[in-house]
């Protein structure tokens, strides 16, 4: 096959390429039966013939039945080939075409999705297992970029009303001592360094999201008492906790619980809601911690070994229903209405989250250790529950 020749065939779509293989199988298989039957019939019929107990016959009537036998085999093979042929070749196409057309359209949807048209509703051809597959995964594909360039668009526009505060207050700030009106004093130096502080913070934060939803956590997972991890997190903020007036209580319903965890980031993820809670819970409030294992029913078929469940609950705001999800979305914050009045000058703190990513890092640490993390809130006003499981020893 020269170049051209390779061209052309490279040229060829699934289709021709399918109907052009089934073809060449077809006519491989008819020239078979042709060959052996020329070969084979003959004797057959000749043994056949001095079986069945007639004379002799001479050479003349010999020569003239075996033409006759020849002749008329090979009429008949070949019209019944030929027959054979157009048919397997129209059975060919309708197969190839069958084939090819979901592939095709595959092609086309993944080409949109490469153009940013993310909307991949592809039907179920019904060719098997493998095409179902592929089809469900091509949607899921365009689900998922979807979502990412939605979640892509809100953090474009997060980021910038994030960042638009500091940077105003820096220029306002700047301007004003450019002006003579503020001194360059204590508090104006003061003001400029926590303006800085934010926007070091909110680097610092971005990537540690980035990180930990890539899941490039560096994790160094050793056996631990999940009581004992509770314990360093509650422990670590009690003094906030007594600031803000608010109750925290640890409850050990199953002490011995043990996970396989990286203890410093179990502590950041415990502590990153209990900083949430605290931050939405008012004065005189109560916030519990519950250590114990789903019911039996809870947790998935198969897995013999209920997982660790811990269970932080708040008396606070609490959020509607439907905003449960969007609460571990990185910048998503609450109705305005509804933020906590509560100062925040804590948010300064090394390891605490004020830019609305905590919860987003929490459940990129939860997951990276297999584990899952749902919110729940019977409404506004009504308290919050985060609930977080790992998989137990």
């Amino acid at each position: 096959m020269n170049r051209t020749s390779r061209d052309r065939w490279a040229r060829l779509g699934l289709g021709p390429r399918l109907f052009a293989a089934m073809t060449l199988v077809v006519c491989a298989g008819a020239g078979t039966l042709l060959v052996v039957a020329l070969l084979v019939a003959p004797a057959v019929f000749g043994a056949h013939l001095r079986r069945s107990g007639m004379p002799d016959l001479s050479t003349v009537v010999q020569a003239h039945v075996d033409e006759a036998f020849t002749e008329a085999m090979l009429i008949s093979l070949v019209a019944g080939i030929t027959v054979a042929v157009l048919t397997a070749g129209l059975v060919a196409w309708l197969v190839a075409r069958r084939l090819a057309a979901p592939v095709g359209e595959l092609a086309a949807a993944t080409a949109r999705l490469a153009d940013g048209n993310y909307d991949a509703d592809l039907t179920d051809p019904r060719l098997g297992a493998e095409f179902t597959a592929l089809t469900t995964a091509v949607n899921q594909l365009g689900r998922k970029l979807a979502g990412s360039e939605d979640t892509r668009r809100r953090l474009l526009a997060d980021l910038g009303h994030e960042l638009r505060t500091p940077i105003a207050a820096l220029e306002a700030t700047v301007d004003a001592i450019t002006d003579g009106v503020l001194p360059i004093d204590d508090t104006t130096l003061e003001t400029l360094a926590e303006q800085a502080f934010r926007l070091r913070r909110l680097v610092v934060d971005l990537e540690s999201v980035s990180r930990a939803e890539e899941r490039q956590l560096a994790l160094h997972p050793t056996p631990a008492r999940l009581a004992d991890l509770a314990g360093r997190a509650v422990l670590a903020m009690r003094p906030r906790f007594q600031t803000g007036h608010v109750d925290v209580l640890l409850h050990e319903e199953d002490p011995d619980l043990t996970v396989t965890v990286d203890h410093d980031r179990i502590v950041e993820a415990l502590m990153n809601l209990l900083d949430n809670a605290l931050r939405h819970t008012p004065a005189d409030g109560r916030v519990t911690v519950t250590l114990d294992r789903p019911a039996a029913e809870a947790h998935q078929p198969g897995n013999h070994l209920r997982p660790a469940r811990i269970s932080i609950v708040d008396t606070g705001e609490g959020f509607p229903p439907d905003e449960a999800d969007r609460l571990f979305e990185r910048f998503y914050r609450a109705d305005p209405a509804r933020r906590p009045a509560r100062p925040l000058a804590h948010e300064q703190e090394a390891g605490r989250h004020g830019s609305g990513i905590g919860l987003t890092i929490t459940r990129a640490i939860i997951q990276s250790h297999h584990g899952q993390i749902t919110a729940y809130s019977a409404g506004p006003g009504q308290g919050a529950t985060f609930t977080l499981t790992l998989p137990a020893n």
